[in-house]
């Protein structure tokens, strides 16, 4: 078996083991220790769709504007239709068409995925680098250039959740008993 394969699946095995025989396995090579809470609160940035999870802060239209153009205007075009990665605005009513463009506001169902994933994944070569602020205000632009909210809106953790996405209702529920609804 070449060297390489055998490098894979011991990597596999690793990645697959029970915690508690990982962690005997890193005592005992003298790799790693274990997260402590402080670290696992830290990383613990799931926001839902009912906005738990998001922290204190705002942000509104024209400092998302502000923010936009530093920071995802390089990957996303000056005003979000042009890309040269994901196109984030536009889209509306073509989900059922031959060629559909998924963006935020069409095919998004909640904006507080939106906070959720600027503040996870954005900008992609400075992920988890943007303040609240800068989130909600980001959210609040990318939004508006949408035309879900006005030039006047301010994002924040009460707004956010109670913005109407234009495909709230276009996902199927999840039929499995075990799965609770959003």
């Amino acid at each position: 078996m070449p060297k390489s394969l055998i490098a894979r699946a011991a990597m596999v095995l690793i990645v697959v083991a029970p915690s508690s025989a990982l962690q005997a396995h890193m005592d005992g090579a003298g790799l790693g220790r274990p997260a402590t809470e402080a670290e696992i609160r830290a990383w613990n940035i799931d926001v839902s769709p009912d906005g738990a999870g998001l922290p204190p802060g705002q942000g509104g239209v024209q400092q998302g504007r502000q923010v936009y153009a530093a920071k995802c205007a390089r990957c996303h075009g000056p005003t979000g239709t042009e890309g040269p990665y994901d196109v984030l605005v536009g889209g509306q009513g073509s989900l059922r068409t031959s060629k559909p463009v998924k963006t935020i506001g069409s095919y998004w169902p909640y904006a507080t995925t939106l906070y959720d994933y600027l503040r996870r994944a954005m900008p992609l070569d400075a992920p988890q680098s943007l303040a609240p602020d800068e989130i909600y205000a980001l959210v609040a632009w990318l939004l508006h250039r949408n035309g879900i909210v006005p030039e006047e809106a301010v994002m924040n953790e009460r707004t956010l959740p109670a913005v109407p996405m234009p495909n709230r209702q276009g996902f199927v529920p999840d039929p499995r008993p075990d799965i609770a609804p959003p």
